[in-house]
């Protein structure tokens, strides 16, 4: 992230954020959706901005034995997703600013999960976070990437914002939106397989890919 641009450290930001949250029901559509793409057998979970824990909680309710690596930066963020899982044992949290390289020592994974945090991420940031996860994934590994995305012109991006009660002068500096044909080849030339745009509403998007087995 920018710095000069960067909010999220502040934690009235993130309390704004999950207040209008509750006000996208399309949001909501878009869990739904990745939901429906998990697959059968899930054991590990690395959640890569994970919030207040919103993705890997539902996760957690279908494949209930996964063990979960969620990752974050935000001190308010960090401070509500360990609320939420209290002594789960399940749920390793983790402090990490994805604007830097993942370390190694986490292991592999089942499935990669991220929902509206890495548009915040350069663009050549982005690319290497997706070869990163890449290559935390197990062979047939999936990537499921609930993301906001940017819009073709500057006049549906501000039919979005219209859409979701934001004005204009309050549209989030941090965000480094790509277009969704963009990420999706950034995935297939990373090596991902069945790569696709699962879901999408205006600037909201599921994209996901398959490491190859």
């Amino acid at each position: 992230m920018s710095a000069n641009v960067n909010l999220w450290t502040e934690a009235e930001h993130a309390e704004a954020y999950l207040a209008h949250r509750k006000l996208l029901p399309r949001r909501a559509r878009g869990y739904e959706a990745l939901v429906e793409l998990l697959p059968a057998r899930v054991t590990r979970v690395l959640d890569l901005g994970c919030g207040d824990g919103e993705v890997f909680a539902r996760v957690l309710e279908v494949h209930p034995d996964a063990e979960v690596v969620a990752v974050d930066f935000s001190a308010e963020m960090l401070r509500r997703v360990r609320l939420r899982s209290g002594d789960d044992t399940r749920v390793a949290i983790v402090e990490h600013d994805l604007g830097t390289a993942l370390p190694d020592g986490w292991g592999t994974f089942d499935l990669a999960v991220s929902a509206f945090a890495i548009h915040h991420l350069s663009d050549p940031r982005k690319q290497r976070l997706f070869g990163e996860v890449r290559d935390r994934l197990r062979p047939g590994g999936g990537f499921l990437n609930l993301e906001h995305v940017s819009s073709p012109t500057p006049e549906l991006h501000a039919a979005f914002l219209d859409a979701i009660g934001v004005a204009a002068d309050d549209d989030d500096p941090s965000n480094q939106l790509a277009p969704v044909e963009t990420q999706l080849r950034w995935l297939r030339d990373l090596g991902f397989e069945q790569v696709d745009c699962h879901w999408k509403w205006r600037e909201l998007a599921l994209l996901g890919g398959i490491r190859p087995a």
